[in-house]
């Protein structure tokens, strides 16, 4: 038994189900907060580490109400999409591993935005919001439903494991960049900029561990393989399998002739209590077989 399973048989009852309904409130909470006062979620509700260190101490948990995106038809879609997303997982993994995939993902986010204060001097927790937590969800999905199909724009029909590749191949430059800034040419850190990548260690740290959640649960935890789909569904084939065959297998069989009870209603099966073993005879065989010895 691994350290997940013993977590869940000693936590698995504080699971929290259908967690991402209550997040998907939180987001529309968050799009309420911003479209009526903006400036109110950086001020008191953001990941601020100086302000959480003078007391403010709810921000570690209000940060999370930001929503995906600020666009009202964009913002539907992106809840209808994250919904869909962290219903999928935990169905997969069960309440429990759903949880601690996300609460992971929030610590991280917390400890991302400390040492990108404390460590490298920049406050950036405050702009952090949960763009990097609903990436690590989509991570989670396309690893689990690699062949899956997204329509693109509403057209174009895309696998999910060519989405968290791109995606992959995003966030991998954004991590590389930083700790190369000072290498590479002025040119490059131009255009990494014109595509939203700043080329600084802090942003490189801060997309590394917020990410953390995913690379712990994929790479460190060798067992996950057996939430894959395909590795569900032969489990559940097979238990069927057997399921049906305990159904359509024969309680008594006569020893000499092999009837058994799916071969008439009207046969009688009884033991012989003068063989040497468990011997089951029908009513024509039990006084004129030959006893075993």
């Amino acid at each position: 038994m691994n350290l997940l399973d013993k977590l869940e048989r000693k936590f698995g009852r504080y699971a929290i189900h259908n967690l991402m309904y209550y997040i998907i409130i939180l987001y529309a909470v968050g799009y309420v907060i911003l479209a009526a006062a903006p400036r109110f979620y950086f001020d008191y509700l953001s990941l601020d580490p100086v302000a959480i260190m003078h007391g403010q101490i709810w921000r570690l948990l209000t940060f999370i109400i930001y929503p995906p995106n600020t666009g009202l038809l964009f913002f539907l879609i992106s809840m209808y999409l994250y919904y869909s997303l962290g219903k999928a997982l935990e169905a997969n993994w069960g309440a429990f591993r759903f949880n601690l995939y996300y609460f992971t993902g929030v610590l991280l986010h917390i400890v991302a935005a400390f040492v990108c204060q404390y460590v490298f001097g920049v406050n950036y927790g405050p702009y952090f919001g949960t763009y990097y937590l609903n990436n690590s969800l989509f991570f989670a999905f396309a690893a689990i439903y690699p062949n899956l199909q997204f329509l693109l724009f509403g057209i174009i029909p895309i696998r999910a494991k060519l989405l968290a590749a791109f995606y992959g191949v995003y966030f991998g430059l954004t991590i590389l960049s930083g700790f190369l800034a000072d290498i590479l040419p002025a040119a490059v850190n131009i255009a990494l900029q014109n595509i939203g990548i700043v080329s600084n260690p802090a942003y490189s740290l801060t997309a590394l561990l917020a990410l953390g959640n995913f690379l712990i649960f994929f790479f460190g935890m060798r067992s996950m393989r057996r939430y894959n789909p395909k590795e569900i569904y032969r489990r559940r084939t097979y238990a069927k399998s057997v399921k049906q065959g305990q159904k359509n297998a024969a309680m008594h069989k006569c020893a000499v002739c092999g009837r058994t009870e799916k071969d008439g209603d009207d046969l009688v099966f009884r033991f012989c209590s003068k063989c040497n073993g468990n011997y089951e005879y029908c009513q024509d065989h039990l006084f004129t077989h030959e006893h075993v010895k």
